[in-house]
Formats: C-alpha cells, structure tokens, sequence
C-alpha cells in the first residue's frame, strides 16, 4: 500500500509524533482503559525468545521494547523516526539502544536480528509493502515478527469503537495539553488494511506460517509470522 504523497506525509506523520510525544503514553492509557500494556506484553511474548536480538521498529516511546526486555531478549534496539519520540524512550530504559531512523530504509544489516515487533505504527508508513520487506531483510530466516494494531470492528462493538475514535479521543486530546494531533486517528485506522490483507501482505513480503488473534473483543489484531 503506498499514497501518491508519501514524502509529504512521512513529514508530516513525523511532525505530528514529536508533538504528541510528551502526551502519548496518557493519551495510549485512557484510549485503551489501560490494556495497551497487556496487548504489547503478549506481542512480545509471541515472538521473542530468550537471548534473542531484537528490533522493536516505530517504537515510539519505547513500551513494547520494554516487553521484548523484559520478555527475555538478550539485546533490544528501538527504532523511531521521531526525535521526541525516542527522548521520552530514552528515560525509560538505557538498556535499550535507541535509534533514529526510517522503517522504510532501514539503517541495519541483513538478518541482523531474530525478532522483531511493532505496535501501533505500521499503519502509519506510507508504503506498507515496503515497510515489511525491510522488516523481512533485517531478520534472520527463521525470525519472529510481531504486529500489533488497531482495527475496525464490525457490529455493535465497531459502532461503539468509531464514536470512541471518532468522537471521544479527539475530544479528550483537545484538553490534553499537545492532544490535538489525536484527531487524525480516525483516518488512519479508516484506510488502513484489514487484518485478512495485512495477512497477505506479510506473505507477499516473505513471512510464512501466518496467523493473526484478536484482542480487546476486536479493537486490536495480532499478526505473527516467521520468515522465510
């Protein structure tokens, strides 16, 4: 998946992070109830084993590279193209290597790293396709990948988890002090794919042994794969 304007809105996907970056972990907390910790505690448990060397890629600030340390790997790097982002990561963990960079363009070797995981920002890259045969070449064959992300549920729950998005988290990121950029997060969940597409794409990419959970009734998929 890639937009006609992708430089453009890399730009600005960057600028909206670094603002929102002092409220996100609050802004995670109240838009999740507090599960946000729980769902990224199981995403690193589904892929990282003990010792392994691992990348957490748009990793914000740092929550699910904690899990993937705490989940027993023997190294982790974070990587962020958001300057502020990786600040606040910074004063969570210096056991961490914390590395500004683009997902798309990977500043790593091949096979460098046994898993890999990424929550809440795939969705985020302007080109999916090429945002997963990065994260394909920086793994070892045989290496774990986890993707953690929000999704539209169907029936009464996807008409609840719309107005929750739609209407009460912009609302609540305007009296949030730096919350106002939340209002994009309808959009962004709207036009990414669904978690059938997503399981297609990794595929595409050179995953095998795909599958995909979800959390949260509906509001989050889980998709794992092994590469081939």
């Amino acid at each position: 998946m890639s937009y006609t304007d992708g430089r453009l809105e890399a730009l600005q996907v960057r600028e909206m992070f670094d603002r929102i970056a002092r409220v996100y972990d609050r802004m995670n907390r109240l838009m999740t109830v507090g599960l946000d910790r729980r769902w990224r505690r199981i995403a690193a448990k589904s892929a990282v084993r003990p010792g392994d060397r691992v990348l957490d890629a748009a990793c914000g600030t740092g929550d699910l590279a904690l899990a993937a340390l705490r989940a027993g790997a023997g190294s982790v790097t974070g990587l962020d193209f958001s300057t502020r982002m990786l600040d606040e990561a910074r004063r969570k963990s210096r056991e961490i290597e914390w590395v500004e960079g683009d997902l798309l363009s990977l500043p790593f070797s091949d096979a460098s790293f046994n898993a890999a995981t990424i929550g809440f920002g795939i969705r985020n890259v302007s080109d999916l396709g090429q945002a997963l045969r990065e994260l394909r070449r920086a793994l070892v064959p045989g290496g774990r990948l986890a993707i953690l992300e929000i999704t539209d549920p169907r029936g009464r729950l996807g008409l609840f988890h719309r107005a929750w998005l739609g209407k009460l988290v912009p609302l609540a990121g305007r009296v949030i002090p730096g919350g106002r950029a939340y209002v994009y997060l309808p959009a962004s969940v709207e036009r990414f794919v669904a978690p059938r597409e997503l399981a297609r794409e990794l595929a595409e990419a050179g995953f095998a042994e795909i599958r995909y959970r979800f959390l949260g009734g509906g509001v989050v998929a889980l998709h794992v794969g092994v590469a081939r």
